[in-house]
């Protein structure tokens, strides 16, 4: 075996002819570093390469052994590094405190060489099993983190893919989906540093609204395509179908989380998973059945008013308003972003939250930038 292959071992004792005693017991075997003061042991455990275990005196001036200890488990960087204590304090008591600083042996002086190699074989084979097992839980955890991004990147995709289809029924592109999500966002990391909001828009929670805001008009498929692509204004008979789509898209995703529930009784899943899965599908159906509920009651489908519309549905009925006003659609134009901002203002307190305009108004030019950075493409441009 190579010296560099060897394992280190680093001794530490203020009396150089002990070091020099267990150095000689040792030096065939392994790779030994010395050190004549707690101080110095310090240093050089937490030097790279760090020794794979430590002899340490006890009775040392200046700093002692237990001292010395303590420091080493409080620095992560030689906390994990076995430590044995070699010393002539034998006593039940000492051997007490020195484990229960965690050192891992006691071996009291005089040293015997055949007990002093056995016990530095034992406790190299411990650390080399915990390495292992440290090395395979890392391995197991990168595989299930890959396998989560995997699930969840299939899981995007999908749901990308279903909220699209309902957008192209609509003569719209994805764009529009991406649009209105990055205006919620703007909007959810502005309102997240309000004391009122900061409860509810926690990190994982915008990201499951924002993860759930293009199932918005995930309804349309369940309306008429002559009405559904009908340019221009509706007549009332014909809007009130179209208005339907909330409530179609509120039924499904409740229809799902029911499924989700049914499947969990019979087949339990984990319970992270599930609470997940009931987490998005429930704010996907808040959005999709509550975004056209206007803050003063006027809305539809259930005329909420104020804050009994969720708050996500909320976020939404802004950046969908705004998306629509801002962008060309097959029954209009588009509206200069001067107006589309006085639209929004003057619909501050009637059709939206009030604190919502006020974080919109701080942020146009963001919006703006958005809706000109992921304009949908037109024959006429």
């Amino acid at each position: 075996m190579h010296a560099a292959e060897r394992p280190t071992i680093l001794v530490v004792d203020d009396t150089p002819d002990n070091l020099a005693v267990v150095a000689g017991m040792l030096e065939h075997d392994y790779r030994v570093r010395v050190a004549a003061s707690g101080e110095r042991g310090l240093r050089i455990a937490a030097a790279s390469p760090a020794p794979d275990l430590i002899l340490l005196d006890i009775m040392m001036p200046d700093m002692d052994g237990y001292q010395t200890l303590e420091q080493l488990r409080a620095n992560p960087a030689t906390a994990d590094i076995p430590v044995i204590f070699v010393t002539a304090m034998d006593s039940d008591a000492d051997e007490a405190v020195g484990l229960a600083l965690g050192a891992v042996d006691y071996i009291a002086k005089p040293i015997r060489p055949a007990i002093l190699q056995a016990r530095i074989r034992t406790q190299l084979e411990l650390k080399a099993a915990r390495d292992r097992l440290a090395r395979e839980n890392e391995r197991l955890e990168e595989g299930v983190a890959q396998r989560t991004r995997e699930i969840e990147l299939l899981r995007d995709v999908a749901l990308h893919a279903l909220a699209t289809l309902a957008e192209k029924r609509d003569n719209e592109t994805g764009n529009h989906l991406l649009r209105t999500r990055c205006y919620i966002e703007l909007l959810m990391d502005d309102l997240a540093l309000l004391p009122e909001f900061t409860p509810e828009l926690t990190p994982l929670r915008r990201k499951v609204i924002a993860k759930a805001a293009p199932l918005h008009d995930i309804g349309k498929v369940g309306i008429p395509d002559e009405i559904l692509c009908k340019p221009g204004p509706l007549p009332p008979p014909e809007f009130a179908i179209m208005m339907q789509h909330a409530q179609i898209g509120a039924d499904a995703l409740g229809e799902a989380i029911g499924r989700v529930l049914a499947e969990h009784a019979s087949q339990p899943q984990p319970a992270g998973e599930i609470h997940y899965a009931l987490t998005f599908l429930e704010v996907a159906r808040e959005i999709a059945g509550c975004h056209h509920e206007k803050w003063d009651g006027r809305g539809y489908p259930r005329q909420l008013q104020g804050e009994e519309i969720p708050l996500a549905a909320r976020l939404m009925a802004l950046a969908d308003v705004f998306d629509a006003l801002v962008s060309r659609r097959h029954y209009k134009p588009p509206f200069p972003l001067e107006r589309v901002v006085d639209i929004i203002r003057e619909g501050r307190g009637t059709h939206f939250d009030p604190r919502i305009v006020d974080s919109f108004l701080k942020q146009i030019d963001a919006f703006a930038e958005i809706a000109g950075r992921l304009a949908d493409p037109h024959p006429a441009d």
